[in-house]
């Protein structure tokens, strides 16, 4: 879909100028620029009902309720404000004005401080009605602020709320420009790292696609979802905890994968360091690997992510095809113990790639840089090809200049092998599983768990071909 590149103002005088919306907005913290751009292209009262901002915590509690974590830049916290506003203006507006489509804009944020102690981050959302009486639609997103100054922190975060208010109303039968369009004269400024788009009117919007859409135009590094198909983000799920994040293909998830997964997390657990009551378990897949093949097929990526949730898994789509990237993003929310699993093979590509990248410079740095105090890295064996020796990160062929800066990560247990795998399965690769699939080789459902099999057949994943389920049955 093309659409019309606009200054804020244009947009926001667009919104004024269209009498069928109407609504409040409400802003806690620095976010108290979005209806300043309404206010001052003109015609602000078409558009404005009411905007407030409850800055005081005591004050904004006796409105929207307290906080029992504390925080009050919080996802929570967003929607109270939502919940609170639209029930005041539905219902004190919606029999003096029938043909209206209402709007509650609210935000929660913190800009950078005096004592640059906060970086500026918050949230934002738009409760917003396309048809006159539906039932509204909720649009709410996390955005970290860039900009290393207070003012243009507050001055991107009035052009976001403003490119909000504009996509829903203006891109709604297109989500993806809708997503693309809330990034206009932003980027380099703001990251989005969380957007979820629910409501009648987007029932058909699979919310992990948004995931995939926030990384693959730019707008983050890293998207998360939960088991129940609903987008998170990390501050609201992983903030504080200990955290293992499992890297892979799982095209399909195979009985190798299942294994890795539960016996690097058992180990993890166990861990001295790692409190298991505040410990949690991410799949990650990169969009590096989603392009591995050519053009990325967003249908493949659905069905990859579809058995993994229904293994329970919360999944990480990144743009980080080095670990150093995710370890940098996952350390803003004050993780205690960061575990990255991984295969031995993928980890002497790994080293092989860092040694005769920095040969030149220093390889103590840029293992420092991987290899930091709170993060170990867990290693699942494999078969040496063509033989029947297990190779593991403790024998592995290491090349010979880097063999004592090896050793030190492995006598530091900052490189640990998993243990409790189980021998039986690592002859099992998913590339070999998806081929017998395609060819309609039998066999292919032992390599997989039961669950997997199921769903690849009952919803034809990966290609299944639809006429085989009627031989079948």
């Amino acid at each position: 879909m093309s659409r019309r590149w606009l200054e804020t103002e244009q947009k926001a005088l667009e919104i004024n100028l269209d009498p069928s919306i109407y609504g409040t907005f409400a802003e806690i913290g620095a976010g108290q620029e979005v209806a300043r751009y309404f206010f001052q292209v003109g015609a602000a009262a078409g558009t404005i009902a009411k905007t407030m901002s409850a800055y005081d915590k005591v004050y904004s509690d006796h409105i929207y309720g307290s906080e029992p974590s504390g925080r009050y830049v919080c996802e929570s916290r967003l929607y109270k404000m939502l919940d609170h506003e639209y029930e005041l203006m539905f219902a004190r507006l919606r029999h003096e004005r029938p043909d209206t489509n209402f709007f509650i804009f609210a935000d929660t944020v913190s800009a950078l401080n005096y004592q640059r102690t906060i970086k500026g981050n918050g949230w934002m959302g738009l409760r917003f009605q396309l048809h006159p009486g539906s039932e509204p639609n909720d649009l709410v997103l996390h955005v970290r602020l860039l900009d290393n100054d207070n003012h243009l922190q507050q001055q991107a975060i009035g052009i976001l709320g403003v490119n909000l208010i504009y996509a829903c109303y203006r891109y709604p039968n297109d989500p993806e420009v809708l997503l693309q369009s809330l990034y206009d004269g932003l980027r380099g400024r703001a990251r989005i790292d969380m957007v979820r788009l629910t409501g009648p009117d987007f029932e058909s919007v699979d919310n992990r696609l948004l995931c995939l859409w926030l990384v693959k135009h730019g707008l983050t590094e890293v998207a998360m979802f939960g088991p129940d198909r609903r987008s998170m983000h990390p501050s609201e799920s992983i903030y504080k905890k200990d955290a293992l994040v499992v890297r892979g293909s799982f095209r399909p998830p195979t009985l190798v994968n299942l294994d890795m997964l539960r016996a690097s997390f058992q180990q993890f657990r166990q861990d001295p360091d790692v409190d298991a009551s505040k410990s949690c378990l991410l799949t990650e897949i990169t969009l590096d690997n989603l392009r591995a093949e050519g053009e990325m097929d967003e249908q493949d990526y659905l069905d990859r992510v579809e058995l993994l949730n229904a293994l329970g898994q919360m999944v990480l789509i990144t743009d980080c095809g080095e670990y150093q990237k995710l370890i940098a993003y996952l350390s803003e929310f004050k993780i205690n113990r960061l575990g990255l699993v991984t295969g031995v093979r993928e980890l002497l590509d790994l080293v092989n790639e860092k040694y005769y990248h920095n040969r030149e410079g220093s390889l103590l740095a840029a293992f420092g840089e991987l290899f930091t105090a709170n993060v170990r890295m867990y290693v699942y064996p494999a078969m040496q090809e063509g033989s029947d020796e297990l190779m593991t990160a403790r024998h592995m062929p290491i090349p010979e200049g880097i063999k004592f800066i090896y050793q030190h990560l492995l006598d530091n247990r900052q490189i640990e092998d998993v243990t409790g795998y189980n021998p039986e399965i690592l002859h099992i690769f998913s590339k070999e599983v998806l081929s017998m699939l395609h060819q309609g080789e039998p066999g292919w459902e032992a390599m997989v768990p039961a669950k997997v099999a199921t769903l690849i057949k009952e919803k034809c994943l990966f290609d299944f071909p639809s006429e085989r389920m009627e031989f079948e049955y």
